[in-house]
């Protein structure tokens, strides 16, 4: 499918590019700010297999069901009716590379959850093309994930997962699954794409949970 495609290759990207580059040696200040493993990457990189979706505003939905008190979308001008944030933050990809002071603008989970409150303990976020990730909700609550629609001061690019995408910066960043359409909250927890293809279940990068074995 053409967003596992994309995001596949957005994972792969350091492997292309670092082979050309060498060692990178991380500034002392921006040491503390690294997980295990991790190397600080000033761009954000891409490499894209299969076609982009191309997804157009206006036709963009946002949709939160399965185990909730109340079934809630939004479309595109739904969710620009509602408070945005400015989410400065690291972002940390699987194959090592982060990006370090960065910044993304969209609309809190929680203040999304207000409308269409979980009532279980997991969720599938889903995206256009067919993508999946697993999440638990205490990992999309209380100040920790967004839907996001900018970056850095810019409408959010196609190649990123443009027009939105979720943010979860805390967790490894194929877990900020690009071209988001939804969450659907279960009362288990289900593998996602890259989950079921040998990545680990949550994805800490403070913990170098990148495979099963980790």
């Amino acid at each position: 499918m053409a967003a596992e495609a994309s995001i596949r290759c957005e994972v792969m990207s350091e492997f292309v590019s670092r082979g050309f580059t060498g060692r990178r040696r991380t500034p002392d200040e921006l040491a503390d700010r690294l997980p295990p493993g991790q190397y600080a990457e000033p761009g954000f990189p891409v490499l894209t297999a299969g076609p982009t979706p191309e997804i157009d505003p206006g036709e963009w939905s946002f949709r939160i069901d399965g185990m909730v008190a109340e079934r809630a979308e939004w479309t595109w001008a739904d969710l620009h009716e509602l408070a945005f944030e400015e989410v400065p933050c690291d972002i940390h990809c699987v194959t090592k590379w982060s990006k370090l002071g960065t910044s993304f603008r969209g609309v809190s989970l929680d203040t999304l959850f207000e409308t269409a409150e979980p009532l279980d303990a997991f969720a599938m976020a889903y995206s256009h093309g067919g993508y999946t990730t697993n999440l638990a909700i205490e990992d999309l609550t209380d100040g920790k994930a967004w839907v996001v629609t900018e970056h850095e001061g810019e409408p959010l690019p196609r190649e990123h997962g443009g027009p939105a995408r979720l943010l979860v910066p805390h967790l490894y960043f194929w877990k900020s699954a690009k071209w988001v359409a939804g969450l659907r909250v279960t009362d288990h927890d289900e593998p996602g794409f890259w989950e079921a293809n040998g990545y680990h279940n949550r994805g800490d990068p403070w913990r170098e949970e990148r495979y099963w074995t980790d």
